[in-house]
């Protein structure tokens, strides 16, 4: 393999101030995604547009709502258009079908696929041209804790979360050239509509949305936004089957 150079390097570009910025939060009319464009209004952002599958459905004043389904890529061929003064892009989209991989339905597994990987792909590929035009600006890619773990009943969320991480880590080497950051947010389950089944611990979404936009303006390649993500992911240079030992006990 070469060595790196200014071109293939993954060193994360530098960090984005939010005040003044433009953002697009992808999924926003709700949970984390209504939580990270406030907090963006709040940081002093110049303009926020708030995409979701019904713009209607948006109602946090201050807010541009945007159409965008991010698997439609006429919406997302419009979106760019509409909204090309962008310099920071939330990846916050994403679905939970709530599925295994070999019992599961198939078409529960590729809707994942569909909405976390390729939508999050589709919608990178289409604002990178304005972000560079802007002088680099930055990507946040909401990812999860589930990246580095598999579950039974939420193996096609896990695997498309993996997938997920692995494009956060490309583009972000990808983007390096044109001076675009590129940060991967990775948290456990959070107390919004998106973890209602789950009856596990969850934690404060307001304390990641703060977290992630924190490294964004930081330059952060990567941010654990708790204390059971860090575990997870120090678990990978580990004998996977203690992680798996202590899933089992409930120890999450």
């Amino acid at each position: 393999m070469s060595t790196p150079n200014a071109e293939t390097s993954p060193r994360p570009a530098p960090g984005l101030r939010l005040d003044g910025a433009v953002a697009l939060v992808t999924g926003a009319n709700r949970g984390l995604g209504r939580l990270f464009a406030r907090e963006l209004l709040d940081r002093g952002a110049a303009r926020v547009y708030a995409a979701a599958r019904r713009p209607e459905s948006v109602d946090l004043p201050g807010v541009v709502p945007l159409r965008l389904d991010v698997t439609d890529t006429g919406d997302v061929r419009a979106a760019a258009e509409a909204a090309g003064d962008v310099t920071l892009l939330v990846n916050n989209a994403g679905i939970s079908r709530w599925t295994d991989l070999v019992t599961g339905d198939l078409s529960d597994v590729r809707a994942e696929m569909e909405t976390n990987f390729w939508g999050t792909l589709n919608v990178v590929r289409a604002f990178a041209p304005a972000l560079a035009a802007a002088g680099g600006g930055a990507v946040l890619n909401v990812l999860s804790a589930q990246s580095w773990f598999a579950f039974p009943g939420t193996n096609g969320y896990h695997a498309s979360k993996a997938a997920q991480w692995a494009l956060t880590n490309a583009v972000r080497m990808e983007l390096a050239a044109r001076h675009t950051l590129v940060t991967g947010l990775h948290l456990g389950a959070v107390d919004t509509d998106f973890s209602a089944a789950y009856d596990g611990p969850k934690g404060d979404p307001a304390a990641a949305v703060r977290a992630g936009l924190d490294g964004v303006e930081a330059g952060a390649a990567e941010v654990l936004a708790d204390d059971w993500s860090a575990h997870v992911k120090k678990s990978l240079a580990e004998d996977p089957v203690r992680l798996y030992d202590e899933i089992r006990a409930g120890v999450v």
